[in-house]
């Protein structure tokens, strides 16, 4: 059955990991394959032709293994290659961007910060968005060096809290009341941030988000899956001990070149 082929999900990595749970979570019954591109992260750092090469490459191994649609769980890939893909494949994608929207409209001091990739903050999808508001004070931190100590396993390391310390400081002092994690990979930094904050900020990331539109869009054009139980499958293209550790050693993962 059309129904039961498998929601396809990209990242420059494994922090798209978080959106997969995300999306496991809600559709529990779903067959899901999520391909870590950890050879080629952080997307961040690349030009947007890069990019956009690396987006098709990585949708086209997925429709290789009969996708029913895909999930580009990569701010920077959404931000520079999404258009691309819908304009060049005939299967439902579903973006991610900076929830900027909620934390502009519910911010009291009207000072928002958002903590992303060079590639995000540098796109064209990110600044129409920000465009929007005006009225908000946005303080854009491009997260240098996050995503390396993520994928290297390096979440609790000294040098990860120091630059945490250096990127969220300077937002606390501005009067940040919202802060927006612009990367799928911070929100496995979240425990750490949270140490960092006030708790008077609140986090924001756009996993439970991109899970609801991935049910809305099965339910308009793919179609739910009648299976009774679900399979989940990862591919990497690094070292797979670090997926492996994120996903609490509960899934196989399987080694690829792509």
């Amino acid at each position: 059955m059309e129904n039961n082929k498998p929601i396809g999900i990209f990242d420059s990595g494994i922090g798209g990991t978080s959106i997969w749970a995300a999306i496991h979570q809600l559709l529990p019954n779903e067959k899901t394959i999520y391909l870590a591109d950890s050879k080629n992260a952080p997307y961040g750092q690349k030009s947007k032709a890069e990019i956009i090469a690396l987006s098709i490459k990585n949708v086209e191994l997925l429709l290789k293994m009969d996708c029913k649609l895909i999930v580009v769980a990569c701010n920077t890939a959404t931000t520079n290659a999404i258009q691309e893909l819908r304009a060049k494949y005939n299967v439902p994608f579903i973006g991610i961007e900076p929830a900027i929207k909620p934390a502009a409209t519910n911010s009291k001091t009207q000072t928002i910060g958002i903590l992303a990739t060079q590639g995000t903050l540098n796109s064209e999808l990110f600044h129409k968005t920000t465009e929007k508001f005006q009225d908000t004070k946005i303080i854009e931190q491009v997260g240098h060096g996050l995503v390396q100590l993520i994928e290297s396993g390096n979440i609790n390391s000294p040098e990860m809290t120091q630059l945490l310390h250096s990127y969220l400081d300077p937002m606390i002092e501005a009067n940040i009341d919202y802060l927006v994690l612009g990367c799928s990979h911070y929100p496995y930094l979240i425990p750490q941030i949270k140490k960092i904050l006030p708790a008077s900020i609140q986090i924001i990331d756009s996993g439970e988000a991109v899970a609801k539109q991935t049910r809305n869009v099965l339910q308009e054009k793919a179609g739910f899956a009648t299976n009774e139980k679900s399979e989940a499958l990862f591919y990497t293209n690094s070292n797979p001990k670090v997926l492996s550790e994120i996903l609490g050693n509960k899934y196989k993962i399987l080694e690829k070149d792509f």
